[in-house]
């Protein structure tokens, strides 16, 4: 089965099961400074799994572009993926345990055709927190896994979240099917990296709130969250042990192969052209999602891939330019179910093409810096690898060269902690991706659509949002705009925000068509990530708002509890867009 028909088959079976269909979203989280991308097909759902109604119910279904950060240094094996297509379906406070199981079993057993022979699956082994799941292990009884098939794990396997200090959590069961292959050993069991058990499905049951005391509380909203990739999933369905032997990858794989005339097969050239082919797809999306290089957020994410793509790059060989070669093959791969792509392209080329010119120069730097060390042992080529992204491969040739020998050891326990950093950045990052919609960041994002009409009265109707980041501290707010604000402009715009605060304005929502928000003046600038039902948010009197705009929320109510609204800084954020920081008070 392709990964085109098991995303279409996943999607009919779930609307068939009364379940929505919502948006394959942009990479780059709207509003949430406390993730980098999208990592989970939730991460956009975040204020319905908190308990707001979501415009289109209880039952969503979707298949959402992802990029997780963390597994960047994994990726090299035959399953690792920074970038990868998730297939979820949710449960928004409506069916429970049984039915999301039940769900899952038929759609692989019935759907997919996974013989029910191959299929292991793991449970919650319970602690002082939370008991052990019996009733998710009698549900897989129930429908034929024996026991003997069922496994117990504790928190660092089957239980997802919070995903900050506090939250929504919960036990999960995760699904894996038997490749067929030898054990590695007599205590081989589903999670072993060995390639006997693919894991294809994890079902999350968020049951818990976690206080900011460490106590795990019932949560009054019970949620199902499910998520499967379709990158391994396309792979087991195909009786493949290597992802980048489908159709998602053959033909990337085939390119890097031309390029530098050298075999995926051999085993020496694996582990490069899975890192070239992974992360520059991921680069691809990022860059088509309006990402640049850059040294921080985002942008720092989306250079590492290019760097680390490249430097794998001069491991094979591969020509000057095959950055940009090897993309084209990645645009003509996706550009069916992704479309933007293809409008993209010539950006997408011209970005990668001035970064490998860049990256050709701090390899050059790197050269000269190592010239002033007598003796390279494995810190300094951890240092070179870190401060100018020079490859260890090529500090180890110079070494050769001159007689030395690095220890290869010292190089990986600084890389370890590296990693380790890395991770912790990264999780800290996404810690508030489930826990900061405080009242706060409520007042913020209410204040957008405020500040987005005074720009409009100011400026004109031209002006439109392109983008905002919202802490609990302050606001900052992305909009088409060509020029720099006089100081003149920014008063005013200050003034009539701070005016409607003063009136008092009601804060009213409502749910309607998408077709009918636009009919009715809603502005809907982020038209590709709202559904056919919308929420829509007035601020002012109805049949003549401030404010009339297409948005998930969440806001305050009332106008008059938001305080006093200041601009502290008025930038350049891009070509023709323009960036405002602001504070309440």
């Amino acid at each position: 089965m392709t990964a085109k028909r098991l995303k279409k088959r996943y999607l009919d079976f779930f609307v068939k099961e009364g379940h929505k269909v919502i948006p394959n979203v942009s990479l780059v989280p709207e509003d949430d400074p406390s993730a980098l991308f999208i990592s989970a097909g939730m991460h956009p759902l975040v204020p319905y799994l908190l308990g707001e109604p979501h415009p289109q119910g209880k039952r969503l279904v979707s298949v959402q572009r992802c990029l997780r950060t963390t597994d960047i240094d994994e990726v090299g094996d035959v399953t690792h993926n920074s970038f990868f297509e998730m297939l979820g379906n949710w449960s928004l406070g409506d069916y429970w345990k049984k039915e999301a199981i039940s769900l899952s079993f038929e759609f692989l057993t019935s759907v997919l055709k996974i013989s029910p022979e191959r299929l292991y699956v793991t449970c919650f082994a319970g602690d002082k927190d939370a008991p052990k799941d019996e009733e998710t292990a009698k549900i897989w009884q129930l429908l034929g896994i024996p026991s003997s098939r069922i496994f117990f794990f504790g928190k660092r396997d089957n239980w997802w979240g919070p995903a900050g200090k506090a939250g929504p959590c919960g036990p999960d069961t995760e699904m894996f099917v038997d490749t067929g292959k030898k054990p590695c050993s007599k205590d081989c069991k589903p999670g072993c990296f060995c390639g006997k058990y693919f894991e294809v499905w994890n079902d999350v049951f968020m049951e818990y709130n976690k206080t900011s005391e460490g106590k795990y509380e019932p949560l009054k909203q019970k949620n199902v969250d499910t998520g499967m990739g379709v990158e391994r999933t396309t792979a087991v369905l195909q009786g493949k042990d290597d992802v980048y032997q489908t159709e998602l990858f053959i033909p990337i794989v085939e390119k890097i192969e031309e390029l530098s005339g050298k075999s995926y097969e051999r085993e020496e050239n694996n582990r490069p052209v899975r890192i070239i082919a992974d992360h520059l797809r991921a680069a691809v999306f990022a860059i088509s999602d309006g990402v640049r290089p850059s040294n921080v957020e985002q942008g720092y994410v989306l250079r590492r891939l290019i760097r680390r793509a490249i430097r794998s790059g001069r491991i094979l060989q591969l020509p000057e330019g095959f950055t940009s070669l090897v993309a084209k093959s990645i645009v003509v791969q996706a550009k069916d179910d992704y479309p933007q792509l293809e409008k993209d392209e010539g950006e997408i080329i011209e970005v990668l093409g001035q970064e490998e010119q860049k990256f050709q120069k701090t390899l050059s730097r790197g050269l000269r810096e190592i010239e002033k060390y007598q003796k390279l042992d494995g810190k300094i080529a951890f240092y070179l690898y870190e401060t100018y992204g020079f490859p260890l491969e090529l500090t180890e040739e110079i070494a050769r060269e001159r007689g030395q020998r690095l220890d290869k050891e010292v190089f990986k326990a600084e890389f370890r902690k590296h990693q380790e950093l890395s991770r912790a950045r990264a999780e800290k990052k996404f810690a508030g991706g489930l826990s900061d919609h405080s009242e706060e960041v409520k007042k913020l994002h209410t204040t957008t659509h405020l500040l987005h009409t005074a720009l409009r009265r100011v400026l004109g109707e031209r002006v439109f949002q392109k983008g905002s980041n919202i802490t609990a501290k302050r606001l900052r707010f992305d909009f088409s705009w060509q020029e720099k604000l006089s100081p003149e402009q920014l008063k005013k715009v200050e003034k009539i925000v701070n005016q409607k605060i003063k009136e008092n304005l009601p804060v009213e929502m409502e749910m309607m068509s998408l077709e009918k928000a636009r009919q009715k003046g809603a502005l809907a600038l982020f038209a590709q990530k709202y559904g056919r039902q919308v929420k829509t948010y007035w601020i002012g009197k109805p049949d003549k708002p401030f404010s009339f705009e297409v948005c998930g929320g969440p806001h305050v109510s009332l106008t008059g509890t938001l305080g006093k609204f200041k601009i502290v800084k008025e930038e350049s954020a891009g070509a023709q867009v323009r960036r405002i920081y602001a504070t309440l008070a």
